[in-house]
């Protein structure tokens, strides 16, 4: 049984309480989803794929392929605004709808403005900690740009690799967390409601402090599916992004009551 708070003491917006074990029913929810529409998910999955190799490359032929990790880890961080289309396909298959390519893409005109903002706002973190990490190659190894030849003796069996890695450890998973406690219902809710960002993000922040455990397993699981997606040489990302857009679309609408 779940209890909902109120996220203003005078707003009828309320929170639910659930489960630790909750986000596997999204996951779940997310997979029917999928199935219910492989052609537009794995066609989003793969233009992300695509993405992804792109910057990679680009990483490699100008020399900053050290900032490949920051960028892989920011993706937690922009990943929610990169789903919208994908909210949108959830959000169609409630009603009984069929939604094509194009009403998908542009599924963000229905509060563009506040996503824009929210948009906005998760960019900044993602830059803060891109600029975070290039900080911390200059601070321990004297180098913004170490060569591609050196970069895992550098990072991993250097004697300043286990400070640099703690360091870098702490600072991303503290701006991870809050990227997360923002953004983990606040994009579906704009998607969905006629809110502001401000409300968006209150409510985001309320479901997670309210929901620890559910919110950590969730969080786990996201950094895990991903994780195996980049690891597949960013191949696994084609099933993996739909399948985690979809299940945070379902978290939403478990989290926030109507």
């Amino acid at each position: 049984m779940t209890d909902a708070v109120p996220v203003y003491l005078t707003s009828p917006s309320r929170v639910r309480r659930v489960p630790l074990d909750r986000p596997w029913t999204w996951l779940a929810a997310g997979w029917r989803d999928l199935t219910q529409s492989p052609g537009i998910s794995l066609l989003f999955g793969s233009l992300l794929v695509v993405l992804s190799a792109l910057l990679t490359i680009g990483l490699l032929l100008t020399g900053l392929v050290y900032l490949l990790l920051p960028l892989a880890a920011g993706f937690f961080f922009v990943a929610p605004l990169l789903a919208v289309c994908l909210y949108e396909v959830s959000r169609r298959h409630e009603t009984g709808g069929s939604i094509s390519v194009g009403e998908a893409l542009f599924a963000w005109r229905r509060n563009g403005t506040q996503i824009l903002w929210m948009g906005m706002i998760l960019m900044l973190l993602h830059l803060a900690w891109v600029r975070v990490a290039t900080l911390l190659f200059a601070l321990f190894f004297h180098d913004t740009a170490p060569p591609l030849e050196r970069l895992v003796e550098l990072t991993l069996f250097s004697p300043m690799s286990l400070p640099f890695l703690a360091i870098g450890t702490i600072t991303g998973a503290v701006l991870a967390a809050i990227a997360f406690g923002i953004g983990v219902v606040s994009i579906p809710m704009l998607l969905d409601r006629d809110v502001s960002v401000f409300t968006a993000i209150a409510t985001s922040w309320r479901v997670a402090s309210e929901n620890v455990r559910p919110m950590a397993l969730w969080a786990a699981l996201i950094v895990v599916f991903t994780s195996f997606g980049i690891a597949t040489f960013y191949l696994g990302l084609a099933i993996v992004v739909p399948l985690i857009g979809y299940a945070s679309w379902h978290a939403y609408r478990d989290l926030v009551e109507p």
